[in-house]
């Protein structure tokens, strides 16, 4: 089936996913963008765990802080290069998942970091495996995975910081 190039235009401002793997997308999909949507996710963990070994020493920390004044979240965000650290979507990132820290309170990055005797829902206790708070079908690696697939960079968490004044 032939693909128009509005259907690859949009399917491009939706994923912002290179033009050429939204048009195999779309042919793979049979047109249904949607479909297609669900193929470039599945591409972008294979990239995102394809590059999960490359170092990650650029990148920036960005802080949210509750309106009132008593919540906040500091987030150390790492990539590859200073290039992608420096791009809105990095940045965006960085913020949502500051936010993300700061309303949920977890207590490790991934569920590979819990102690065997924890006794917690790795969803409640571990940053990556939460829903993210901005859509609760996905979870923040999937937010994550988005981006590295978009940049084409390993992006980690490297460390989180949670604070609040008085309870």
């Amino acid at each position: 089936m032939a693909v128009t190039v509005q259907a690859i235009k949009e399917l491009r401002e939706l994923t912002g996913v290179g033009m050429l793997d939204c048009k195999n997308a779309l042919e793979e999909a049979q047109g249904d963008p949607e479909k297609a949507k669900q193929i470039l996710r599945r591409r972008g963990i294979a990239v995102a765990e394809k590059r999960a070994g490359r170092e990650t020493i650029q990148g920036l920390v960005d802080a949210y802080l509750h309106p009132d004044g008593r919540l906040g979240a500091l987030v150390e965000l790492n990539c590859e290069t200073d290039f992608v650290a420096r791009t809105e979507e990095f940045k965006v990132l960085a913020h949502d998942l500051a936010m993300q820290v700061a309303a949920t309170d977890p207590r490790y990055i991934s569920p590979e970091e819990l102690p065997a005797d924890s006794d917690g829902d790795p969803r409640d206790l571990c940053l990556l495996a939460q829903p993210f708070i901005k859509d609760a079908n996905r979870s923040v690696q999937d937010l994550i995975n988005d981006v590295i697939a978009k940049t084409g960079e390993n992006i980690r968490v490297r460390r989180f910081q949670r604070f609040q004044l008085g309870r």
